[in-house]
């Protein structure tokens, strides 16, 4: 397995081997025993998610707070997505920064986003499948929202106009967050 650490600490992106031949590619998507030696912890995923996107949609910034926040392990079945990790930790010193990624079928790779990020992701392409796995359970009182084009923020989704939700449209912005983490 490949390990890439961005430059946010905690952060991680992975691409499992994958074995072609004549009849496909055969991967091992997840391994508990291998993924807790690459983060330095006990990780304990509850709840396995599943979207299905067209091409412009927008979903995030997502997080929920303490005491039911989540670590997500995302990854991309089907088409592709730019997906992006801010950091709402107030004691980190890459506070406020983000980190993207492009996951797609093709490349195979993983995100590791654990606790105290804010998540989202554009797709790409037409029915993308995004799959992720959650170590908490979705509880909606911890349930919060950035607005997915903080000034402040200033993430390049490469889409001025995606296709957003009511609520997502509706995130704080993050100069008014008194992060949790």
């Amino acid at each position: 397995m490949q390990v890439v650490h961005p430059y946010i600490e905690g952060l991680l992106v992975l691409t499992p081997r994958k074995f072609e031949d004549e009849r496909g590619y055969f991967t091992e998507s997840f391994n508990q025993r291998v993924f807790n030696e690459l983060v330095g912890a006990d990780i304990r995923f509850v709840q396995d998610n599943e979207s299905v996107s067209s091409r412009h949609v927008l979903r995030g910034l997502h997080f929920q707070k303490p005491p039911h926040a989540q670590g997500k392990l995302v990854r991309v079945s089907s088409g592709s997505v730019l997906d992006i990790a801010v950091d709402l930790r107030k004691d980190s010193p890459t506070f406020g920064k983000w980190h993207g990624e492009i996951l797609s079928a093709a490349n195979g790779k993983l995100f590791w986003i654990p606790e105290g990020f804010a998540h989202g992701f554009i797709a790409l392409e037409d029915h993308t499948k995004f799959l992720y796995k959650c170590t908490d359970y979705y509880a909606p009182d911890s349930e919060g929202t950035l607005r997915w084009n903080d000034p402040t923020l200033n993430i390049d989704w490469g889409n001025n106009h995606p296709i957003v939700s009511e609520k997502d449209k509706k995130g704080r912005i993050f100069e008014e967050l008194n992060s949790p983490f």
